[in-house]
C-alpha cells in the first residue's frame, strides 16, 4: 500500500486547523513528539525545514548515525500507522508550539 502524505497532512489540518502542515510544522511536531516519545534521537538533531519540505539531518558519527537509523524508524511508523498520528494531533495537538509562519 503506498501512502500519500499531502493526504495525511491534510486529515491532520481537519484535526487541528493550526496544524497547517509545511515543513516549519512538521518540525514543531518532530520536536514535541521526539521530546515525548523518543528523547535520544533529538540528541545532535539539525532541520532545514522550508514550506514544502522538511529534512532531519546530523553530522556523522557511529553514535548520530544510529539516532538518524531510529528517527527514521520513528517517521515510518507514524506515517505507516497514521491512525496513531491523528490521535496525538487531537490528543496532544493543542501542547504543540504550531509555527504558522506566513510565507506570502
Amino acid at each position: 500500500m503506498r501512502l500519500n502524505v499531502l493526504f495525511i497532512a491534510k486529515k491532520i489540518n481537519e484535526i487541528n486547523e493550526d496544524a497547517y502542515m509545511h515543513g516549519y510544522n512538521w518540525k514543531s511536531f518532530f520536536n514535541y513528539y521526539l521530546s515525548k516519545y523518543a528523547p535520544d534521537v533529538l540528541e545532535g538533531v539539525g532541520s532545514d525545514p522550508e514550506a514544502g519540505m522538511y529534512v532531519a539531518y546530523y553530522t556523522l558519527s557511529p553514535e548520530t548515525e544510529a539516532r538518524a537509523e531510529k528517527l527514521v524508524q520513528v517517521i515510518t511508523n507514524l506515517i505507516e500507522n497514521e491512525e496513531l498520528l491523528y490521535q496525538i494531533i487531537e490528543n496532544e495537538g493543542n501542547n504543540i508550539s504550531w509555527d504558522n509562519e506566513s510565507f506570502f
